[in-house]
């Protein structure tokens, strides 16, 4: 008889830290069990299946036969034989050699119970083992651990693909080939090298926060895919930080960053008396600084987003100043007009300001000096 105390204790600690439910680690004892008997007294083609009494520790097998009759099996090899060379016709169950330790005639079923119908399963008991071999102890101990690890990964999958698209705060395990491993508790996160804030290093045991951008089941298990440069992950970290935005008053309409350099985000408000920006960078600037501090010092734009595309164009190349915006709308192509003072701020170094203002804003944008000598700056929006 299997101890019951250590059953119950196993149970609940798996229920507790895996977040295995108590049901299925019931059904893979019974899965277990019955294949061990199988394995040890079973005939071919059997089927045994068993039932575990939490109560008293004592299980029973039983052996199920489906209900046959000679327009759903084959009774003899001969009848095999001569019907092999025939198409098998999709959405009909392929016919199959009688075996009477797997099925039962109709004719004998209805012995049993009046209103059986084919394919019906009947069930049977057997005579109860205690004995079992080393091998079939093994071969049932495989069976639990195989349908535990299933068990832990659809919880895992469950807990896990409900938080993708959140920021999840866990501890570096180790570093591989660029990649950062991350111990989250019950699944590891996988923060890849592309993925990471350029110039960030992370020490072994140090807390990392990041977005959890996608949840991956493998043949090896669950995998959480980790993010820091993505540019919801700096959203999230803004609705942490403004209650604006995680009561909905406040909404982010578009972001353009280059991770570990420079973003630029655009703001509305659906309250005409709550300022979008001002709610963003907070008093003293306490709410932008530290969304920053987490990001490694990252320079942070908010302009607020508007529908007109001269002006969202105009406040997009902040901090440079405009003197004129004239749209292309067929081309979706603005070409701004810039004092020669402001002209390196407009473009920004490496064509950065203008680049992200194109993405942010969708347009392409081109920056013309009031000296026609200067060069034409020209940035064309990514996906």
């Amino acid at each position: 008889m299997i101890d019951l105390k250590v059953v119950s204790s196993v149970l609940a600690q798996l229920e507790e830290e895996r977040g295995i439910p108590r049901e299925k680690i019931l059904e893979a004892i019974e899965l277990a069990l019955a294949t061990a008997y199988k394995k040890e007294y079973g005939k071919k083609g059997q089927i045994v299946r068993a039932k575990f009494d939490m109560n008293t520790g004592k299980s029973e097998m039983f052996q199920v036969k489906i209900v046959v009759d000679e327009s759903t099996v084959f009774m003899d090899e001969d009848e095999l034989l001569e019907n092999e060379s025939e198409p098998i016709v999709e959405g009909v169950p392929e016919k199959e050699l009688y075996n009477s330790e797997k099925h039962i005639l109709l004719s004998d079923a209805r012995r049993i119970k009046k209103d059986v119908k084919l394919g019906e399963e009947m069930i049977f008991p057997l005579e109860g083992q205690e004995d079992y071999s080393r091998i079939a102890a093994q071969t049932a101990k495989q069976v639990i651990m195989q349908k535990i690890r299933e068990a832990e990964k659809v919880s895992i999958m469950a807990q896990y693909g409900q938080r993708e698209g959140e920021i999840v705060t866990g501890t570096v395990q180790r570093m591989e080939r660029g990649n950062i491993f991350v111990d989250l508790g019950r699944a590891p996160g996988i923060l890849p090298y592309e993925e990471q804030i350029p110039g960030e290093r992370f020490g072994q045991g140090e807390r990392l926060r990041s977005y959890l951008y996608r949840v991956e089941e493998s043949g090896k298990g669950v995998f959480l895919r980790l993010s820091r440069s993505h540019p919801k992950f700096l959203e999230k970290l803004f609705e942490v930080e403004t209650p604006e935005i995680a009561n909905g008053t406040v909404v982010v309409k578009a972001v353009a960053r280059e991770a570990g350099s420079r973003t630029k985000i655009a703001v509305a408000s659906k309250d005409s008396h709550i300022d979008p920006v001002g709610s963003m960078v907070g008093q003293r600037g306490v709410r932008v600084s530290t969304v920053m501090s987490e990001l490694g010092g990252e320079k942070i734009d908010i302009i607020e987003w508007s529908e007109n595309p001269k002006k969202f164009i105009e406040d997009a190349l902040s901090p440079a100043k405009t003197i004129e915006v004239t749209i292309n709308e067929a081309e979706k192509q603005a070409t701004v007009l810039v004092s020669e003072d402001q002209q390196s701020l407009a473009i920004g170094k490496g064509g950065q300001n203008v680049r992200l203002a194109a993405k942010l804003t969708g347009w392409k944008i081109d920056i013309q000096s009031t000296n026609p000598r200067k060069e034409i700056a020209e940035e064309t929006p990514t996906e």
